[in-house]
């Protein structure tokens, strides 16, 4: 699943912003916080955490940066490939379309399942939400941020 925005940015600025996951927790309307591992950053092979809060719990994820081409493209896999997120930046009017993707990956299909058994499929189905909801809240965020600097 994905969803476009405009943003009247370059696509290198935009980068920059959104590949410093440290921000995250600014635009996401449930992740709250991420750090990146000690001496890692935006490159591919990086890892960082993420601290994640709904009203039912709070949790943290481990991911690896698996793309990151400067104004171009941006993602990491959550749990060793259980979920994609990714984010590209198209030039677009003298700015940018910056696209996010979510993506759960048959691993992590195979990993709920095992993990939360009969409860697997409303379990995705919530996750399957979140992303619905939350990837226009975030794009819209970075928007803001972005043309407000």
């Amino acid at each position: 699943m994905s969803e476009s925005i405009h943003v009247a940015v370059s696509p290198d600025e935009l980068y920059a912003m959104v590949s410093d996951v440290t921000r995250m927790g600014e635009w996401s309307p449930i992740c709250r916080a991420c750090w990146w591992d000690e001496g890692a950053g935006p490159h591919v092979g990086a890892w960082f955490t993420g601290r994640n809060e709904t009203p039912e719990r709070t949790w943290e994820t481990r991911s690896q940066v698996v793309t990151a081409d400067p104004g171009e493209a941006f993602a990491w896999e959550v749990n060793d490939g259980w979920v994609y997120w990714g984010y590209t930046f198209e030039p677009e009017d003298g700015g940018t379309r910056l696209t996010e993707s979510w993506e759960l990956r048959p691993k992590g299909i195979a990993g709920f399942r095992e993990h939360f058994g009969d409860q697997a499929d409303d379990e995705i189905d919530k996750r399957r939400e979140a992303a619905r909801t939350g990837i226009p809240a975030t794009l819209a965020a970075i928007k803001a941020a972005a043309e407000t600097r």
